[in-house]
């Protein structure tokens, strides 16, 4: 859609994407066009800060991570931009941030009163402790206690936020405000009752958030060693081989069938992996196979 954003005022969203339109690699793929606009260029930036967070877009990449990075960049904030500032100010380009103290102080406890809505919306009030882990964030301990309005008082660190939830508990945007005044906007991707996929500041950060009981079991179970199978060819699933079509020492070329593994009455064509040498055949012909059983190894 294209227009004026009525619900925020002062911003521009232009789009000619449609359900069923093709992104063509022939032009600039552009799916749409956000401006906003206001009296100043502090105030235009924390609108289009607002925008981003709340634009939810999936199925596709897309750069939102890194423009939602750029408004919060100094040389940017004070207007000192040149052709060269992804260059300058991102030279080994941009995978995403880490949080800092400011963020992760509102977005633990957004994220714990959310997880707790859900996976304990029929809890009573009263109070709840939670262990919240993130992929490359410090492990905190959150307390959670609910009022019978629905409001959490949220203590990390020695600090308590008071978070109210805004709107459904199923809603791809989740706003909260915390202690009455600030806002914080999430966007839902995935859920399983313990591990939360977000967005916060358009970044994708995965969460896992458990109990402390939970958590010392979790502590307790032994790690799965990693296997490195980049050179292996690995059967898909359970049944029996009913074909080998190379030897050991064989040069095969990325997508040549080398087996076929015969499952629920169909025939599965295996595929090389990769190009090279067959360095060994670890299966044979009528041999019954379990998923992720070694077939062949390159070099």
């Amino acid at each position: 859609s294209s227009g004026i954003n009525a619900e925020y005022g002062g911003v521009r969203c232009d789009s000619g994407i449609v359900e069923g339109s093709s992104i063509s690699i022939h032009y600039d793929p552009m799916i749409c066009k956000l401006v906003t606009f206001a009296p100043t260029r502090r105030e235009a930036i924390r609108k289009m800060e607002a925008a981003l967070d709340d634009y939810v877009i999936d199925g596709i990449t897309h750069n939102t991570p890194l423009l939602r990075e750029i408004l919060g960049n100094e040389a940017f904030l004070s207007g000192n931009v040149n052709t060269k500032f992804l260059e300058e100010e991102y030279p080994g380009g941009f995978s995403g941030a880490p949080l800092t103290t400011s963020q992760r102080a509102e977005l633990y406890p957004a994220l714990v009163a959310l997880h707790h809505n859900k996976a304990n919306r029929a809890a009573g009030p009263e109070s709840y402790k939670y262990v919240v882990t993130g992929d490359g964030e410090e492990r905190g301990e959150v307390t959670v206690t609910v009022s019978k309005d629905g409001t959490c008082a949220v203590s990390l660190e020695g600090q308590t936020v008071t978070v109210t939830p805004q709107g459904g508990i199923h809603e791809p945007l989740q706003k909260f405000t915390l202690d009455g005044g600030r806002e914080v906007t999430l966007q839902q991707l995935e859920f399983n009752g313990v591990t939360h996929s977000i967005r916060y500041r358009c970044c994708r950060k995965d969460f896992t958030i458990v109990t402390p009981l939970q958590q010392r079991f979790m502590d307790a179970m032994p790690e799965k060693p990693v296997v490195d199978t980049s050179n292996l060819l690995l059967s898909p699933m359970p049944g029996s081989v009913s074909m080998i079509s190379v030897e050991e020492g064989d040069e095969v070329l990325e997508g040549t069938e080398v087996a076929v593994i015969v499952a629920m009455k169909m025939n599965n064509s295996l595929k090389a992996p990769k190009s090279g040498k067959i360095k060994k055949i670890w299966a044979s012909v009528g041999d019954v196979v379990d998923g992720d059983q070694k077939i062949l190894e390159f070099h």
